[in-house]
């Protein structure tokens, strides 16, 4: 297993929501940027995508909003692979402010060509697995 891959932005000033945070869809947009930043490291990167007309697609997402982030502050994702399956791939990211975890989104992402669900490439998935991490105590929760 390997370290999780790390991502970073700031909050922008548009991001803030009408109760001074960090409104809801700038949590996802940012846990989309890490999982694009993780499809760069493992070889889906905009070359693979031109060249094959493949890439992963998100089927599911399930989102834990635990903190209310303020305006300027620095994020941090860090993103770990649950699962890598012939077609599938089971993401994790944290998203932490001052090294305190303030939301999570957990990914089944499909691996898709010509519009149709297709195996991932025997590299892509090797590379995939060097991010392997356990599961965390909250994968898998449903919403109850």
């Amino acid at each position: 297993m390997g370290e999780p891959l790390t991502h970073r932005d700031r909050v922008r000033p548009e991001w803030i929501d009408y109760n001074g945070h960090l409104s809801e869809p700038y949590y996802v947009l940012v846990f989309g940027d890490a999982t694009t930043a993780l499809m760069d490291a493992v070889g889906l990167d905009t070359a693979y995508r031109a060249a094959t007309g493949a890439s992963l697609y998100t089927v599911e997402a399930h989102v834990r909003y635990l903190r209310e982030v303020p305006p300027d502050a620095e994020l941090t994702v860090r993103t770990a692979v649950l699962a890598v399956a012939a077609k599938t791939v089971r993401l994790w990211h944290e998203l932490q402010v001052g090294g305190e975890v303030v939301a999570t989104e957990e990914l089944v992402c499909l691996h898709v060509a010509g519009g149709r669900s297709s195996p991932l490439p025997e590299a892509v998935a090797q590379q995939l697995r060097t991010y392997l991490a356990p599961l965390p105590e909250h994968a898998g929760r449903a919403i109850s």
